[in-house]
C-alpha cells in the first residue's frame, strides 16, 4: 500500500510538473529558453551553493540535537539522513513523509523510538520559530511598504498561513509547559468525538494522546533547558531559510539584472511565497508555489525573465533536493 501511494504521489507530481512547464513556456518559449541558456554560470553555481548551504545549516542543527541522545552518531550520517529526508518530503503532500522516515532511520541506527520522536519534536520547534519570524517581518514590511499591489486574494491566504503557523508555535509552547491542561483539553475533545461516533475506542485514544503529550513535554523540556543549544538551533535554521529565500536574487544577477529587486525585497517576497505553499496538498506544493512565485515576483520582474527565474528556482530548490535525496537514500541502502 505504501509503495502504491508513493507511486501515485510521484505520478501526480509528474503530471502537475508537466502542466506547470506547459503553461510557463507556451506563450514565450523561445525567449524563456534564451534567458535560461544565456545566464551567467558563476551566479547560477552560487545559487546552487546557497541551496547546499541550506542543507548544511539544517544538518548542523539536527546533528547537535541527535548527539544529545546518541553521542556516536556522526555528521556524515546526519547529512545523509537530511538529504534523504528531502526526497521523502518532496514526494508526499504537505511534506508529511520526512518526519516518519527520520524516526524510522534513527531507530535503525540505534536511537530509541522515544528519543527519535523527541529529536523530531525539538527540530520542529526550532524550525517553526524562524519560519514564523521571517513571515512576521514580511507581513509587517509589506503593511508599511505596500510591495504587493496586484496579488488580490493571495495576500489574505498568506495572512491565514502566517496565523496558522503562529498558532502552531503557540500550541507547541502550551503543550510544552501546560501538560495537565493539555490532558484535560484532550479528554474533552475525545469525549466529544466519541459522542459523535467519530472515535470508537475513547479509552485507548486517551492513552495514545497522553503518551504523545508526555513525549512532547519531555522533549520540549529538554530543549528549553539547554538555552545555548536552543538559541543556536534557531539561528542555524534562520540562516538556512535566509539562504533559501535569497536564491531568486542570485538568479536575477545570473541574468544580468542587478536593479529590479534588492535583497530585502527578495526575502519578503520569498517568505510570502513559502507561506502560500502550506496551502497546497500536492507533493512539493507543486502548482501552488509556482503560481505564488509568479504572482508575487511579478510586482518587480516581468516577461520571459520572470518565468525563467521561476523555473530555475523550482529546479534548484525542489527538484535538485528530490534527486540528491533519492541518491543519498539509495547509497545508504547499498552501504547497509
Amino acid at each position: 500500500m505504501k509503495n502504491k501511494k508513493s507511486i501515485m504521489n510521484i505520478g501526480i507530481l509528474i503530471l502537475i510538473t508537466g502542466c506547470v512547464l506547459y503553461f510557463s513556456l507556451k506563450d514565450d518559449f523561445s525567449n524563456i529558453i534564451h534567458e535560461i541558456f544565456t545566464l551567467n554560470p558563476i551566479w547560477f553555481l552560487l545559487a546552487i551553493l546557497f541551496v547546499i548551504f541550506y542543507w548544511l545549516f539544517k544538518t548542523i542543527e539536527v546533528y547537535h540535537v541527535i548527539c544529545n541522545f546518541k553521542q556516536d552518531y556522526t555528521f556524515k550520517q546526519t547529512l545523509r539522513l537530511m538529504l534523504s529526508t528531502q526526497f521523502f518530503n518532496a514526494i508526499t503532500p504537505f511534506a508529511s513523509g520526512g518526519q516518519p522516515f527520520q524516526i524510522y532511520m534513527l531507530n535503525k541506527s540505534g536511537v530509541k523510538i522515544t528519543d527519535s520522536a523527541n529529536i523530531i519534536i525539538q527540530n520542529f520547534i526550532v524550525y517553526q520559530i524562524p519560519l514564523v519570524f521571517l513571515g512576521m517581518v514580511a507581513i509587517i514590511a509589506n503593511h508599511f511598504g505596500h510591495f504587493f499591489k496586484e496579488v488580490g486574494l493571495l495576500k489574505y491566504l498568506v495572512t491565514i498561513g502566517f496565523i496558522i503557523n503562529t498558532a502552531i508555535i503557540i500550541s507547541l509552547f502550551v503543550i510544552a509547559f501546560a501538560k495537565k491542561t493539555n490532558k484535560k483539553i484532550m479528554h474533552l475533545i475525545i469525549k466529544f468525538l466519541s459522542k459523535l461516533h467519530i472515535v470508537k475506542d475513547s479509552g485507548q485514544k486517551e492513552k495514545d494522546f497522553e503518551e504523545y503529550i508526555n513525549k512532547f513535554h519531555y522533549g520540549a523540556k529538554q530543549l528549553f533547558q539547554n538555552r545555548k543549544q536552543f538559541i543556536c538551533s534557531i539561528l542555524y535554521n534562520l540562516i538556512a531559510l535566509i539562504c533559501l529565500y535569497l536564491i531568486p536574487i542570485i538568479l536575477l544577477y545570473a541574468m544580468g539584472d542587478y536593479h529590479s529587486m534588492n535583497a530585502f525585497e527578495v526575502l519578503i517576497t520569498s517568505a510570502y511565497v513559502m507561506l502560500i505553499g502550506s496551502f497546497v496538498p500536492i507533493p512539493g506544493g507543486t502548482g501552488g508555489l509556482e503560481y505564488g512565485f509568479i504572482a508575487f515576483f511579478s510586482n518587480f520582474v516581468i516577461g520571459s525573465k520572470l518565468n525563467a527565474i521561476m523555473l530555475l528556482w523550482r529546479a534548484i530548490t525542489y527538484y535538485l533536493g528530490l534527486i540528491v535525496g533519492a541518491i543519498a537514500f539509495n547509497i545508504k541502502e547499498k552501504v547497509k
